[in-house]
């Protein structure tokens, strides 16, 4: 089983680390074509807007698109959940627009507003701590799509079948349970025939 890392921006090399750890065969992937043969890719955090510009230059947009419409699941934290949501609030726009959720850019405030909290998180964990750095949250979600987490009412993580989005940093700790999580999903997926 091999897992791709984006590796435009963000916290790579700690997403590598996680995934290995729970399992993986983790890649850092920069190209299109390094895409051909992953089972599952993390999108990490970052800036959106940058992250999204980068994916343009290197004609990673598409080829994403349709690694996720061929049912390879995806796990975005914090601007990579940002890049899946189907709407952002106070724009028009969106940047893969795959996750039918809408989200609100750094949410809790900016960098000096960042803390750290311990949730419970469905299929997960009862404790983990997160890390939440600039970090969105989850304004409305669609048909389909299961609330994990939430903190003081406002929901931080979420899966829509083979799509996973947390508004937190896991990268950031020690603790492998939620990559270990995303790695259980890929198995599952290649049970069954992609589409």
């Amino acid at each position: 089983m091999k897992i791709g890392v984006l590796a435009l921006q963000g916290a790579v090399r700690e997403h590598l680390r996680l995934l290995e750890m729970a399992g993986a065969d983790a890649v850092p992937v920069k190209r299109s074509d390094q895409l051909a043969d992953l089972d599952g890719l993390v999108i990490p955090g970052g800036e959106s807007t940058t992250i999204s510009k980068l994916m343009h230059k290197y004609d990673l947009v598409e080829p994403v698109k349709r690694m996720a419409e061929a049912g390879k699941p995806m796990f975005g934290t914090c601007a990579g959940l940002i890049l899946l949501a189907k709407r952002i609030e106070g724009t028009d726009t969106h940047h893969l627009g795959l996750m039918d959720i809408a989200v609100e850019r750094n949410a809790f405030g900016r960098q000096r507003e960042s803390f750290e909290a311990d949730l419970s998180i469905r299929g997960v964990a009862d404790d983990f701590r997160a890390v939440f750095i600039r970090a969105p949250y989850i304004t409305q979600v669609g048909d389909g799509v299961e609330v994990l987490s939430e903190i003081d009412g406002k929901i931080v993580a979420a899966r829509q079948g083979h799509l996973l989005g947390a508004a937190f940093h896991p990268e950031l700790t020690d603790d492998v349970r939620v990559h270990a999580y995303f790695v259980d999903m890929v198995k599952e997926s290649l049970q069954v025939p992609t589409v």
